[in-house]
């Protein structure tokens, strides 16, 4: 198998608190960590029974979220046939034990309360669930699964509350700007961070064609620059990620890193002198003209969803995934898809984005802020990556261990450019 394209997997295998064994190691064709459907699969066909990952629990090798070798502790919904329960040896016990800042989807318990949640919010809302919860993704981050309903298909979004927006909240934020820019939320438990949300057909668009682009980019600028007409975006209680506030934060990020990164002593005193220049690049940033409001915070194209349009309306894409929303300024969506797409579709993305903004807010300066701003934005992915580690759990570090550092170094390099 090419490692570029899979990975190998082994997997702990528990029911009810017995330790039934380990599964593998054995090879699956997609390598990225948090989707788990095809570890799911081989191990229920393994065990006869459902199962459900429950977290990662190691990695040997890869990068960046995919390939090497990792290690799962999975769930068995119901008891194997013909698998005893046997005792746990020191170091797999160490694996499979409790943890600090464990999310609450990962352990078995935390599992069957959110599909049994879900089970119950859906059929008070009168779309009970008609087969078994099919686990997609899991990860540090959120977890994802699907419930056949007769109605269609419903997903059911799991997040840390410490350090996500309320997905709900944001959408219909969100959404009483533009009601086909957002999914349909069906039920939301928002103290343990739980979403239902209707499927919004279609795919991903990751590699957007141009179309795609001139769709949703616009709808976004016309939806923030609703929001922070009325007013609506500076009440809605988001975090605060405004440049002014992204600015006053960095040095303390880098004290930390000094002592936590690979970061070399040259690259600190850079960024320390970048993080000294940032108070006037926000002045230069707001003489660009352009409004704070609420932001969607991971607006790349992975979260811009196309088929039938939002919500079955017809009227286009549908952007997914709230849970980094915050107060900034719309030059972070703006510049979020940079990194996921060809120079000429960048090129297509940022006259697009301009446009759409200088339309809104005419005067404005939209490309200027996309000139001025790179070193800001990622210096404010930096924090937000750092706001991940410090609450997650120790084996689930490796999904982001290095980027906070690697985030500055692009801060670095935007400031040279």
């Amino acid at each position: 198998m090419n490692r570029a394209n899979g990975r190998t997997v082994s997997v702990h295998l528990t029911h009810g608190g017995d330790y039934l064994g380990p599964v593998g190691p054995f090879e699956v064709g997609e390598p990225w960590w948090s989707s788990v459907g095809p570890v799911v699969g081989r191990v229920s066909a393994e065990a006869g029974v459902p199962v459900a990952v429950v977290r990662l629990v190691g990695v040997t090798g890869g990068e960046g979220g995919s390939g090497g070798h990792t290690v799962y502790h999975v769930e068995a919904w119901e008891r194997p046939g013909g698998w005893a329960a046997r005792p746990l040896d020191a170091v797999t016990g160490a694996l499979l034990g409790p943890a600090e800042r464990r999310a609450g989807w990962a352990t078995p318990e935390g599992l069957r309360a959110a599909v049994r949640w879900a089970r119950e919010a859906l059929a008070a809302a009168g779309r009970p669930v008609t087969g078994r919860a099919e686990q997609v993704r899991t990860w540090n981050l959120s977890g994802l699964l699907r419930l056949p309903t007769a109605g269609g298909p419903v997903w059911l979004k799991v997040i840390n509350p410490a350090f996500n927006a309320r997905e709900a909240e944001a959408v219909a934020l969100f959404g009483a700007a533009d009601p086909a820019l957002v999914p349909s939320v069906l039920a939301a438990d928002p103290e343990r961070g739980r979403v239902l949300l209707d499927e919004v057909p279609g795919e991903d668009c990751w590699g957007p064609a141009a179309a795609e682009v001139a769709d949703i980019v616009p709808r976004l600028g016309a939806a923030l620059a609703a929001l922070a007409a009325d007013g609506r975006a500076a009440a809605a209680g988001l975090r605060d990620r405004t440049p002014r506030a992204l600015a006053a934060a960095v040095p303390a990020l880098l004290d930390r890193l000094e002592g936590e990164s690979d970061l070399t002593a040259g690259e600190l005193a850079a960024a320390r002198a970048l993080a000294a220049r940032l108070p006037a690049l926000v002045e230069e940033l707001a003489a660009c003209g352009l409004p704070e409001t609420a932001v969607h915070g991971d607006f790349h194209p992975g979260n811009w969803r196309s088929g039938d349009g939002g919500g079955g309306s017809g009227s286009g894409l549908v952007a997914i995934d709230y849970a980094d929303a915050c107060l900034g300024h719309p030059v972070m969506d703006g510049l979020r898809p940079r990194a996921f797409v060809d120079e000429e579709r960048w090129a297509q993305l940022a006259g697009v984005w301009a446009d759409a903004w200088r339309a809104r807010v005419p005067g404005s300066a939209p490309e200027r802020a996309l000139e001025l701003a790179g070193p800001l934005h990622h210096l404010g992915y930096a924090l937000r990556y750092q706001e991940f580690l410090d609450h997650i759990e120790d084996s689930e570090r490796p999904y982001h261990e290095g980027d906070p550092a690697g985030e500055v170094r692009r801060a670095l390099e935007a400031a040279r450019g």
